[in-house]
């Protein structure tokens, strides 16, 4: 079978809070036309106006914390990296995304309630065939210590994270992760968002983590993690790393085929590796090809059964 865009089978609908403004929303997720992406229908907004903001690097207006597509004057979504990674991870390219209210809701902190979502929605494949983003050249961004890269790859995408932290609860971990909708919904979309107690008050008077609490988020203390039914993975921190990386190169527009690594990085290093790649005409090349994972993607696009799978990023 030829490797075509997806969309949903049928609508979905989920509600939550945001987990930095604390405010409610509901958000529908429905079926959308091949190439037309992720995108993006705020309601809700003065006036009862409507915006329509595509998921796009181009339309990243933030990345402290969290990921922000849109302006806040004409209207603008926060935290959007949660449901973009669930979308990227298990094959959907097209899908409009309602929502009333400001900022996504955190749900659990992971992507789980997501992918859960849209595998109950289903998976439909369309007649368009995929397209994907090639990466031809390496590129590099770096601030202090921290780099992040993209570079060409034979097939498929693989993610290689690292990070490393002045505390014995998280320390340094890395993990590569060739994507995969089986391998993303068991072992990437249930890592929790997390932060430090010690952030907590300075964070609050910043106007964020408002909405955080022991349910979304893995609270770290006094070098030890809080949460009393402690760690989903020995290393969920840099899984959920890599669960945002998905979700911020989510933004290219296109699946990508090539090789990403990341020391110490996070949103705004994901969407200046976009911003870098997307300079150089001759850095990429967008493509009709079938990736190490087509067959998998395939499958879910028939209707194949997935395993079940059990936040605005702190940090």
């Amino acid at each position: 079978m030829a490797d075509r865009q997806t969309t949903l089978r049928s609508p979905v609908t989920l509600e939550g809070i945001g987990v930095h403004s604390g405010a409610p929303a509901c958000l529908c997720l429905r079926p959308s036309a091949a190439n037309t992406g992720v995108v993006f229908l705020r309601k809700g907004l003065e006036g009862g106006h409507e915006q329509l903001i595509h998921a796009r690097h181009n339309k990243v207006s933030a990345t402290e914390l969290c990921t922000v597509v849109g302006e806040q004057a004409s209207g603008s979504v926060a935290t959007i990296e949660h449901l973009m990674s669930a979308c990227a991870g298990l094959g959907l390219d097209n899908v409009l995304v309602e929502i009333d209210g400001p900022e996504m809701p955190i749900m659990d902190g992971s992507a789980a309630e997501f992918v859960t979502a849209i595998e109950a929605a289903g998976i439909v494949a369309l007649s368009a065939a995929r397209r994907y983003l090639k990466v031809l050249r390496p590129v590099r961004v770096e601030h202090g210590r921290a780099f992040a890269e993209l570079a060409p790859s034979e097939a498929g995408f693989r993610l290689d994270v690292e990070i490393d932290f002045d505390t014995p609860a998280i320390g340094r971990q890395r993990k590569i992760f060739d994507l995969d909708p089986a391998a993303y919904a068991s072992e990437i979309s249930r890592a929790r968002t997390f932060g430090f107690m010690r952030d907590v008050e300075q964070l609050w008077k910043a106007g964020f983590a408002l909405g955080a609490s022991l349910d979304n988020t893995v609270a770290i203390g006094e070098d030890k993690v809080i949460n009393p039914e402690g760690l989903r993975y020995a290393d969920e921190f840099v899984r959920h790393k890599v669960l945002d990386a998905v979700g911020d190169l989510a933004l290219a527009g296109y699946p990508i085929l090539g090789e990403f690594r990341s020391y110490c990085g996070g949103h705004r290093m994901n969407v200046r590796i976009l911003e870098a790649l997307f300079a150089d005409r001759a850095n990429y090349a967008i493509v009709e090809a079938e990736p190490v994972y087509a067959p998998r993607a395939v499958q879910m696009a028939a209707g194949a059964p997935m395993p079940a799978a059990l936040a605005p990023d702190l940090h």
